[in-house]
């Protein structure tokens, strides 16, 4: 080869190793830990934003997902997030109450418990308000988007059925969080236990009722042991949200910022279709005995769910106490939170769902 061609040849692969290493850096794979398993609705949901963001990203975002614990388990994402253990995580509120006290606004029960209208809420709420953000970054991570786990049932075994708050009293009962402080007040015995063994507690009589959600009664198998479900739609944890490490954040360029929030916000509209869809399906199939035992679905009157929500006052008040006394101004973030559900409760019973529109 002479010389010429030589370096004609060493100039073309330089350009394409130059090339190759552009497009290395172009392609970021980011790191996600989440503790549950790869099955049912909010997987499929994670499954749709990483997806999502892939293709609309021209395969520049890229999510390894390391499902089942197997990088960090819930009590450990946030701190595994924030040190860059992984660059994304699932967190909730209640296993760092202090930490993530921005996001318990959303574990407060309110009357308003449609998962459409409560992650909606919480993402306006998240994506817009600046005190909240600058909790996230004290913990140096960033509000990607929101989970739920959808409204609280009760599911009961034996002859036990719940139609009033009263008819806790005296019965031996699982439920967590404030849930479980309000039930303790009006006279129930509260047992602790994870929810893995539900289906052992209420099948030896350890407990009588169990608070759960609906797609979680098939997914636990529990109507095979329970004999009425207490329909309450009493609030839901929406102290559930995606963060990302605040510095991995702050790496992506403005249009990567951007269509993070563009696809969580989409992932939204895909979980809530989802969860509502498989809890109406579980409502459905509940007293035909298609999932065990033919289970009575005993629907709350408003009078009943009423009762409940009263219940929560003094915690709102309490909530709104803590972010004071964290030099955050509770009552505005409140009083903003109430106004963003009333805005998208208004708008879901005028025009129904996203995807019920035409």
């Amino acid at each position: 080869m002479g010389a010429n061609k030589m370096f004609k040849s060493l100039v073309v692969g330089s350009v394409l190793s130059l090339a190759t290493l552009g497009q290395a850096v172009a392609e970021t794979t980011l790191r996600y830990a989440e503790a549950t398993p790869n099955r049912g609705a909010r997987a499929d949901a994670l499954q749709y934003f990483a997806d999502q963001l892939q293709e609309q990203s021209g395969g520049d975002l890229k999510l390894d997902i390391h499902w089942g614990g197997a990088l960090l388990k819930y009590s450990a994402i946030l701190g595994g997030v924030s040190s860059g253990t992984a660059d994304m995580g699932s967190v909730l509120a209640a296993y760092e109450p202090q930490k993530m006290r921005a996001l318990s606004v959303g574990d407060i029960p309110v009357p308003q418990s449609d998962s459409w209208v409560g992650m909606r809420a919480m993402y306006e709420l998240m994506t817009t308000n600046e005190q909240l953000q600058k909790e996230f970054a004290k913990n140096d991570v960033v509000y990607v988007t929101n989970y739920t786990t959808s409204p609280m049932q009760f599911e009961c075994a034996g002859d036990v059925r719940i139609e009033k708050l009263e008819d806790f009293a005296g019965k031996k009962i699982r439920a967590s969080a404030i849930y479980a402080k309000i039930l303790d007040e009006v006279g129930a015995n509260m047992v602790n236990f994870i929810y893995s063994e539900v289906y052992q507690a209420l099948d030896t009589g350890l407990v009588d009722c169990s608070g759960g959600y609906l797609y979680a009664m098939r997914a636990f198998k529990t109507p095979e042991v329970t004999t009425s479900v207490a329909l309450m739609n009493w609030g839901q944890i929406a102290g559930f949200a995606m963060v990302m490490n605040k510095w991995t954040w702050d790496d992506l360029s403005a249009e990567q910022q951007q269509l993070m929030r563009k696809v969580g916000s989409e992932m939204v509209d895909f979980y809530a279709e989802k969860v509502i869809k498989d809890n109406q399906d579980v409502t459905d199939k509940l007293p035909t005995g298609e999932l065990g035992n033919k289970v009575e679905v005993i629907k709350w009157s408003d009078e009943s769910r009423a009762e409940l929500f009263a219940q929560s006052d003094k915690y709102v008040t309490a909530w709104i106490a803590d972010m004071n006394k964290a030099g955050l101004d509770g009552k505005a973030i409140w009083d903003e939170y109430q106004a963003l559900l009333n805005k998208y409760q208004a708008e879901l019973d005028e025009k129904g769902y996203p995807w019920t529109r035409s």
